[in-house]
């Protein structure tokens, strides 16, 4: 479900155009709302809401009885449409959609590569330096 849910939809799009034959039920059509996100400082603390996001969630059943469901940060429905119909699919078929996993997979790492690589680039080494004072 990490993988569907954060791929980028143009990638996701292409590659599960052939799905959409999949005869399939609509459990809970797509529909958008907000989460509140929680945090906590310093992984300790108390928790505070600090702030709401948008989500599409959608629940698909396929036709001899697998259900699928999806949440997707944002509010494109078909994403989250096709992201569920991939959840029931996998769970019947996991060899079908798994070049389609391995494929986001990678772009998902290439993408945390380029991010590392930037953020590398930006380090800053703090020393300190021992002063001869007895």
């Amino acid at each position: 479900m990490r993988l569907f849910a954060l791929s980028p939809w143009d990638h996701f799009d292409s590659l599960t155009k052939n799905f959409e034959a999949t005869p399939f039920d609509m459990v809970r059509a797509p529909e958008t709302g907000l989460v509140m996100l929680r945090g906590r400082m310093g992984s300790t603390g108390a928790a505070f809401n600090l702030g709401e996001a948008t989500v599409t969630r959608c629940s698909v059943r396929l036709a001899h009885g697998t259900e699928g469901h999806a949440y997707i940060m944002g509010r494109n429905t078909e994403h989250a449409r096709r992201a569920a119909l991939c959840d029931a699919l996998y769970q019947d078929e996991p060899t079908r959609l798994s070049v389609v996993m391995q494929s986001i997979a990678a772009l998902l790492d290439r993408g945390r590569q380029e991010t590392a690589t930037k953020v590398a680039a930006t380090k800053v080494d703090f020393f300190t330096m021992v002063r001869g004072d007895d």
